[in-house]
Order: structure tokens, then sequence, then C-alpha cells
């Protein structure tokens, strides 16, 4: 379906009617291949806006999947870099890869919503996770990525402005979200991916409460929306002490 190398309908559908963990283990051989994965000028972007408020000590990934966001940690941490994904078929792809860190680099199965770690991090950063949690487990997962950074560790995701109401991207993802909510109330395992599941207000307010302090900054690289709006941005949430 996208391309050669890609995954075809039907191996998409057989992940669709999967757990979410099965899901991606059918998809990882062919993840990096598809729209799923966080595109190159994010992950450049983003690591950018790290570099200026670097550099940091141990760096954590969570939801790392096939290990794309590895390499940005490689390049603003200057200790170790750590990977966590729940997918067996994700981290061994992952293991595959090798990010600039090279040895420095460790890849561990686990939940994020029960993150096998103490505080032995600076940083944390997450690419497309969100879409994986629901709203009630928010609390839960801010919660445990504040229990693993050391005081004044930051928390950094991207965040995107919300396509025109009138383009076909916004009709495209309200689409594929609607498809998702038919298929979790009539097929079980839930496969639980949405593209539109949280306001940016309720995300600051869940982080807030977690006992963070929020700071927003501009992803110049992505332009200005018509209202003069930047159209990306980088969350960064720093651990109080």
């Amino acid at each position: 379906m996208y391309g050669p190398e890609g995954p075809s309908l039907r191996e998409l559908a057989v992940q669709a009617l999967s757990s979410v963990e099965r899901g991606y283990d059918l998809l990882a051989p062919k993840f990096d291949h598809t729209p799923f994965r966080t595109p190159d000028p994010v992950l450049d972007a983003v690591a950018a806006a790290l570099e200026r408020l670097g550099p940091f000590g141990d760096g954590l990934d969570l939801c790392c999947g096939t290990g794309a966001g590895l390499d940005v940690l490689a390049r603003v941490c200057r200790g170790s870099v750590t990977g966590v994904d729940f997918s067996a078929g994700m981290l061994a792809v992952a293991r595959e890869h090798a990010p600039a860190a090279g040895p420095r680099v460790a890849r561990v199965r686990g939940d994020a919503r029960a993150l096998p770690f103490t505080a032995a991090f600076d940083l944390v950063v997450s690419f497309g996770a969100l879409g994986h949690f629901l709203q009630g487990e928010l609390p839960g997962l801010f919660r445990g990525v504040h229990s693993v950074l050391r005081p004044g560790g930051l928390f950094a995701f991207p965040v995107f402005a919300p396509p025109r109401p009138r383009s076909r991207a916004f009709w495209t993802l309200l689409g594929f979200d609607a498809v998702m909510r038919v298929r979790n109330a009539v097929w079980r395992p839930p496969f639980v991916m949405y593209y539109r599941a949280f306001r940016f207000g309720d995300v600051r307010r869940e982080l807030e409460r977690a006992g963070f302090r929020v700071e927003l900054y501009t992803l110049p690289e992505f332009g200005r929306r018509a209202d003069g709006s930047p159209r990306g941005r980088m969350i960064a949430a720093r651990r109080l002490p």
C-alpha cells in the first residue's frame, strides 16, 4: 500500500484487527516505510530545539518504536541513551539500527504506563506516542514520566496545530479516528491509535498536575499559519525540584 517496501492493505487490515502490541509486532519490519513513522524533519527540528536547551545527561525515548528518536537523544545527551517500548517486534528492528550513540544505547521492553526505571534520566522525549493512550491514562502516564526524571529534568515532545476544517488533512484524520472508534466498539481486543485524541489544554493541565512546569518552544522549520501562529511547537515540561 505504501510502495514495494511498505505493508500491503491485507497486512494493515490484520494489524488493525489485532491488539496494539501484536499489531505493532506484525508491522515492525515495514514500519519505517509507512507514514506512521515520525518524519525526519520533525526529528531534526526537535533535536535542534533541544540542542539550544542542552546538553543533557542521560536520555529516554518513550515508546521508541523502531528507534528513530534515539538518534535525537544521541545528538543532545552526553550520557546513556535508552529506548523503551512494549512491542518486541519494534525493539528487534530498533536493535538493527546503529544510532550515533553506538554502545551507549539500551533498548528495553516495558509498558510506558509502568516504566521500569527509577529517577535515572535528565531528558525524556516522545514522538507520536500520545495517540496510543486513552484520556484517563494521561495522569498516570505523566506521573510515571515525572518519576523517572531527575529533579530539573525535561519531558519534551512535538505538537502541531490541527489542520483547518476545510482541508483534506482535517477530514482524513477525522475519518481515521472515526473508523478506529467504530472498530473498537465492535471488536476486541481494542487497538488504541487516534490522531485527534487530546486537546492541547488537556495535555498541559495534566502535565502541570503531575508536577511539571510547561514551556513552549516554536519549531520555526514548519513556518506559521495565516493567523501568525506557529504550525509546530515543542512542549518542554520541566520536573520541578
